[in-house]
């Protein structure tokens, strides 16, 4: 979630100790913003790249998303695990402005200046993610898509597959288990792919990039508000099962466990 110093990593004994349990030193900012948004590009142009490989390939569409999803499964993991401990690899601004607002609440995060720099750092690395995507397969470099996504069935598809998203880091977050997201996250986006009516978008940054190609990845311009206002509410119930599920007990005497 956010950049941490790995577990275990012995520090030189000529530089100074920190204090137990002290916050290691945080990658400089205009680091993690660079991470985000390389990150978020290379994200959109596996997803984008990949579906246009697959319909060239097959005209089968089981196929092209059996392609398009498995792709995004690999990639996902590297980036995650390459870029993790840098930014906390969120390439989402809904994971972005969940981890704002549980750091608002005392808990561990971003805060306002970083929330600032993160999300646009995201929206343009997808928008170059989507452009690079089509410059290397040889289509236009920006064509609005005419993927029409405004179903209402959809809508819910991305309810749901923010909800469970936010639901599966931050629950691995309050478990402890952060080091497994590489694996769990792309797993479950892989898996969203095929459980949820709209294929799992669940980032607006990568809906606002998926709409500039006109490709098996894409969507319609119009119906971009409607998902990211679909993956806003997903965030919020997601965080709200999070407060639930993983409530923390109480001692004795009343005051929070550890």
């Amino acid at each position: 979630m956010t950049a941490t110093q790995p577990v275990g990593t012995p520090i030189p004994a000529d530089e100074p100790q920190p204090a137990p349990g002290a916050t290691p030193p945080r990658t400089p900012l205009i680091a993690r913003a660079a991470a985000e948004l390389v990150g978020t590009a290379a994200l959109v142009a596996v997803v984008v790249g990949s579906g246009i490989q697959a319909t060239k390939l097959t005209q089968d569409v089981a196929l092209q998303l059996l392609a398009n999803s498995t792709a995004t499964v690999f990639g996902l993991g590297v980036l995650i695990a390459l870029l993790g401990p840098v930014s906390g690899a969120h390439f989402n601004p809904v994971v972005t402005l969940a981890e704002w607002w549980t750091a608002r609440r005392g808990g561990a995060g971003v805060n306002a200046r970083e929330l600032g720099v993160y999300v646009p750092s995201q929206i343009v690395g997808a928008i170059a993610g989507a452009i690079l995507a089509d410059a290397m397969f040889g289509e236009p470099l920006v064509k609005w898509s005419t993927h029409d996504r405004s179903a209402g069935n959809l809508l819910l598809g991305e309810v749901v597959a923010t909800a469970g998203l936010i639901l599966l880091i931050f629950g691995l977050a309050r478990t402890d288990r952060l080091r497994f997201a590489p694996v769990a996250v792309a797993s479950y986006i892989g898996a969203a792919y095929w459980f949820t009516s709209s294929t799992s978008f669940a980032n607006p940054a990568v809906t606002i990039g998926r709409a500039f190609t006109d490709t098996f990845a894409g969507i319609a311009p119009a119906s971009v508000s409607g998902f990211i206002g679909m993956q806003l509410v997903g965030a919020v119930v997601g965080l709200a099962l999070v407060a639930v599920i993983f409530m923390r007990g109480k001692t004795d005497n009343g005051t929070p466990a550890a």
